[in-house]
Order: structure tokens, then C-alpha cells, then sequence
């Protein structure tokens, strides 16, 4: 028996878990659907898919949502997952449920999937034979991922470091890179039987003021540890960022240097896609406000040739999202996407260069970390400061990166720590910046871009 087999039997004979069938859930990938799988759409669909949010605690109300969903001309459905399911904390996951169940009121904020079981979900998830994205920030979803795949989920979402860092105060950074090792092998074993499980990382990481290099930078990591793990389809993703400008240059930089490190590696047969998440930020609390703010960030994820859209709603500022705000903003994206054909290409050379040129040095000093392997290699990085994510809470990551938007709206470094940003780049940077303000002034400006859209 393979140490991964060994792992496997040990995580899915947890008490809060149905007896796996290990042999039928490969017969029902090898035979499943490939509508299912979000690759093959990919691969078919000759446009840009569209992804709302969504998720229920009660198997009934997720059911209506995929249902509505559908009738709304969704081209993906969501699973969001339950904060306690993300915490590893089945015992109460079961508990909410029950009572969500009993009272017809939602004590879990989202799907508790391991708890409903994947015999259960999968007369759901291949009910609409629609894809579905599992979102769920969980360093440890090893247990959830094995069901996720059982169940007919084939687009998973996450990483060691990006649901990690944005989430997380304490859980160990060493730890979730081998969890998340361990997911990349499952998905890659699944794979081998239909359609590739597609990865997909989460760009937005902690949406406030972090810089295009570091975005890229995770980006690019994960896709690399993901690739090694021999996974055939993975996602880079960022999110709106406030400027139309960056999100363009930005686009062109990850796709670039995506194939460049994925080629660095010897990987040259895997697909990797684009997804662009709607702002990400505080939402103005006018819902007309907030209807442009959508509607602009489609015209962006046009204009950098995303893959993937995931949508946001007018209603973000002011609660949960309804079914039938999530259904017309999908309408809209989908109607702006159809009138949005032939935009010219932008370019911006010099920004381009300077990104690329951000983005190289710290992958290089990556590289030279004398760690035996990669996830080493990633894990010293973030430890000494070489990547570090403004407004991360947790206590590994160095908050040492300053960071401000110019006139233009554009975030720049204006100071950058243990970060190896070449010298000609930050000087290029902290250029574009009014820095003749004192200290407090610069500090209102940081507090007042938290809710620049407002």
C-alpha cells in the first residue's frame, strides 16, 4: 500500500465520516459527466464563464439555489462551505444542521458537505450537470477535497498560502503546505480517470491595498506546487484592484510569466486559465454605486481575457447577498459580456516592465532559498520576509510592505521591507507617490483606501 493510500484510510475512517467506497467513487469519476468538470468547459465553451457565490446549510434550500441558479443562466454553480466544516469542526457542523433543519433557520453559513455525506450531495451536484466551484478557505481540507471529488465537485479552490494568510492567526504554515500537498496528489490521481480536477488559486488574498507583484508572486507558487504534484489544470486568479490600468497590465504579467515558470519546471502539457474576481473591497452602500463598480470590473475581465468571472451583487454592503441579486448581476455580466466583443488590446510597456521585472527578482530569490524543495523554498520565504502580503493577520507573515495608491488609483510600494524589489523598480514606484506628507497623513490615506469605493 503507497503512503498516500495509508494517509487516505486514515483520513476518511474519521468518526464523522460514511464508510468511502474507494472503488465506486473511481468508477463515478471515470464515468462521469464531462459537463461536470470545468476543464472540459473550458476547453468547449468559446466564452467567458460566469460564477456567482452561494451557499446553504440544508440540502433542501442549496437544492432550490442550484435550481434557481440554473434557470438564471449560470455557467458555473458554487459551493460555498460552512466556517466550522473550514475549521475541521464536523461535531458542530452536524449540530447547526440539525438545528438548521428543525427550525428552518440557517445556523451555518454555508454547505456543510462532509457532514450531508457525498452519496447524499452527489444526487445534487450532478443533478444540474452544471461544474461546481468548492470554496471554502480550510488549510486542512484534505477530508473535504475527498469528499468534494466523491460528490462531483471537479473545481476546487485554495491553497497553502492564499487561504491561509488572508484567514488564518495561528495554523501552522509548514503544516498547511503538506495538507495541501496531499490535495494536489488527489486531484491529480482523479484526473488520470476523466477530465483534469481543475485548481484554482485565490488571487484576492486580503483585497486591501496588496500589490500586483505579491498577487502574482502566490499565484505563480501555487501553480508551481500544484503542477509538481502532476495536477493538468490550474487557475491563476487576481481581483479587481481599483485601477483599470493594473488590472490590464496585471493580466497580461501573470499570464506571461505563468507559462514561462510552468515550462522553468518542464510542465508544457497543462492548460492554465485566467479568473477575474468583481471587486473584492468595501462595497458603496448605493446600490447604483455598486452596480457600476460590477458592471466595470466585467469590462476589465474582458479586456484581460479572463476565463472565468466570479460575480459579486449591488446588495454586498449592506448583508447577505440574496438568490435574486446574485441571479441579476449574473444576467448583467452575461449581457455585457455579449455586447463586449472586439476591445481593442491596451498596453502599457513600461508598466509591464517594471511588474515583470518586480515579479522576477522575488521568484528568483525563491529559487536560490538552499531549501531542498519547493514548498521549503516557499514556506523560508514568507517565514524572513522575501513575500510578504499587507494586512495579513498571521503571525508568520512579516507586515513589514507599506503600501498606498498614486493619483491614479494604482497601488504602489512605498516601502518594502525584506521584499527583493529591484532598486529601479521602487524608486519607479514611490515616484508615482506624493510622499512629501507626514507620517499621519500617509496613515489616513491607507485608512481611508479600505473603502475606496464608497
Amino acid at each position: 500500500m503507497s503512503l498516500l493510500q495509508e494517509e487516505r484510510n486514515i483520513i476518511l475512517n474519521n468518526e464523522h465520516v460514511d464508510n468511502f467506497d474507494f472503488a465506486e467513487v473511481e468508477d463515478f469519476v471515470k464515468n462521469a459527466s464531462k459537463d461536470l468538470f470545468i476543464s472540459y468547459n473550458f476547453k468547449t465553451k468559446n466564452k467567458m464563464l460566469v460564477q456567482p457565490r452561494g451557499g446553504f446549510p440544508t440540502y433542501d434550500k442549496m437544492f432550490a439555489l442550484y435550481d434557481f441558479f440554473d434557470k438564471a443562466d449560470v455557467d458555473v454553480l458554487p459551493c460555498t462551505i460552512d466556517s466550522n466544516t473550514r475549521l475541521n469542526d464536523y461535531a458542530t457542523a452536524k449540530k447547526m444542521l440539525r438545528l438548521s433543519e428543525e427550525n428552518e433557520v440557517d445556523m451555518l453559513n454555508g454547505y456543510p458537505l462532509v457532514t450531508h455525506g457525498y452519496r447524499t450531495s452527489r444526487k445534487m451536484m450532478t443533478h444540474f450537470n452544471k461544474p461546481i466551484s468548492l470554496r471554502h478557505g480550510t488549510p486542512d481540507a484534505r477530508l473535504l477535497i475527498e469528499t468534494a471529488i466523491a460528490s462531483g465537485i471537479f473545481e476546487i479552490e485554495g491553497g497553502p498560502i492564499t487561504y491561509l494568510l488572508p484567514y488564518s492567526k495561528n495554523f501552522p504554515l509548514d503544516k498547511a503546505f503538506l495538507y495541501w500537498k496531499y490535495v494536489e496528489r488527489v486531484c491529480a490521481e482523479y484526473s488520470k480517470l476523466n477530465e483534469p480536477i481543475n485548481r484554482e488559486s485565490f488571487g484576492p488574498l486580503t483585497a486591501t491595498l496588496v500589490p500586483p507583484c505579491i498577487t502574482i508572486v502566490i499565484q505563480l507558487l501555487e501553480m508551481l506546487l500544484s503542477l509538481e504534484e502532476g495536477v493538468k489544470s490550474f487557475s491563476v486568479s487576481f481581483s479587481q484592484t481599483g485601477s483599470m490600468n493594473q488590472d490590464i497590465v496585471m493580466g497580461a504579467v501573470i499570464r506571461k510569466l505563468a507559462r514561462h515558470y510552468s515550462e522553468e519546471i518542464g510542465v508544457t502539457d497543462a492548460d492554465i486559465h485566467l479568473v477575474y474576481h468583481q471587486w473584492m473591497g468595501a462595497f458603496p452602500m448605493d446600490q447604483n454605486y455598486a452596480s457600476q463598480l460590477i458592471n466595470m470590473s466585467t469590462v476589465i475581465a474582458s479586456m484581460v481575457g479572463a476565463n472565468k468571472i466570479i460575480t459579486k451583487t449591488k446588495q454586498e454592503a449592506s448583508g447577505i447577498p440574496t438568490k435574486e441579486a446574485n441571479a441579476e448581476t449574473v444576467a448583467n455580466t452575461q449581457y455585457l459580456l455579449r455586447i463586449l466583443n472586439g476591445l481593442p488590446k491596451l498596453k502599457d510597456e513600461q508598466e509591464e516592465e517594471i511588474l515583470t521585472a518586480e515579479v522576477m527578482a522575488i521568484m528568483e530569490a525563491v529559487f536560490n532559498d538552499p531549501a531542498d524543495t519547493l514548498w521549503r523554498k516557499v514556506f523560508n520565504s514568507i517565514k524572513n520576509g522575501t513575500i510578504d502580503v499587507p494586512f495579513s493577520p498571521h503571525i508568520i507573515n512579516n507586515n513589514e510592505m507599506i503600501t498606498v495608491r498614486d493619483r491614479n488609483k494604482n497601488i504602489r510600494i512605498i516601502k518594502r521591507g525584506k521584499v527583493p524589489i529591484p532598486h529601479r523598480c521602487f524608486e519607479y514606484e514611490k515616484n508615482q507617490c506624493d510622499l512629501n506628507k507626514d507620517t499621519t497623513s500617509i496613515v489616513n490615506d491607507i485608512i481611508h483606501d479600505i473603502g475606496i469605493m464608497q
